[in-house]
């Protein structure tokens, strides 16, 4: 894998992925989200990755949105396209089976805090910035930003943030449920990876099922994301994982997950 917009690092059981366009704050281009998209396949089938982070270079910028200078020139069935294209690599993102952590270390904006949002946790910096700026240069959020939001903070907040363009700080992210933690900037990747390591060291079906019963659940109707529930409950209790943990907690001992 040729990458020239983002870092890969393997460090099982934990990934790191960094956006690596500092010169820009990270901006997403073309190539940025084609290889995203690359590195988002591969977490996906590694079986040995239980955990990612998501950050971004330097000390500036998470992501910084879109590349402006792609965007100037994209004719009606070109924004489209770009828009389906993008939001089909932040689902890979959301849906990859393995926890994603967005570790935001500067300035999340337009596609950056799309990004974020399409992650499964988000931990900010202090000095971190969020918002959906993009009413300042006449076009809307394209990558999820319009939906994810507001189910996660709510109509209102999502909408003012949305029509007024104006950046959050990352203590009234908090306070909005838009972001989970907030840490010095120290203690950004330190903190996310700590998180990450815990989980990784959870049954990994399990996880990766839990993932799934929230992220298809959530807009179901109650009985129907019950019985989704159910339904991904019984798969559970089919695993060695669930034999093996069960036998763990009898005898005391750390569980040997195997996966399957």
């Amino acid at each position: 894998m040729v990458l020239e917009n983002i870092r890969y690092e393997l460090r099982p059981p934990i990934a790191v992925v960094t956006i690596d366009r500092p010169k820009v704050l990270n901006a997403l281009n073309r190539q940025s989200m084609t290889e995203l998209e690359q590195v988002f396949l591969d977490i996906q089938k590694n079986a040995e990755v239980r955990a990612v982070l998501l950050t971004g270079a330097g000390e500036k910028a998470f992501v910084a949105g879109a590349d402006i200078g792609e965007l100037a020139s994209l004719s009606p069935l070109e924004g489209e396209r770009l828009a389906a294209r993008g939001q089909g690599i932040f689902h890979l993102v959301e849906n990859c089976g393995k926890p994603v952590i967005a570790c935001i270390n500067g300035f999340a904006l337009g596609g950056g805090c799309e990004l974020a949002l399409a992650c499964t946790l988000r931990i900010a910096s202090s000095t971190a910035r969020l918002g959906q700026p993009e009413v300042k240069i006449g076009i809307i959020p394209g990558y999820g930003g319009t939906q994810r939001l507001p189910r996660l903070i709510g109509k209102g907040a999502a909408l003012k943030m949305i029509l007024t363009g104006e950046a959050i700080s990352a203590a009234e992210a908090l306070r909005l449920g838009l972001v989970d933690e907030v840490v010095e900037p120290g203690q950004l990747l330190p903190r996310a990876e700590q998180i990450a390591q815990t989980i990784a060291g959870m049954a990994p079906l399990a996880v990766r099922d839990s993932i799934r019963a929230v992220n298809s659940g959530y807009d179901l109707p109650l009985a129907s994301a019950l019985e989704l529930e159910a339904s991904l409950f019984g798969l559970a209790c089919s695993t060695s994982d669930k034999a093996e943990g069960a036998r763990a907690f009898l005898e005391k001992r750390v569980p040997n997950w195997s996966g399957k």
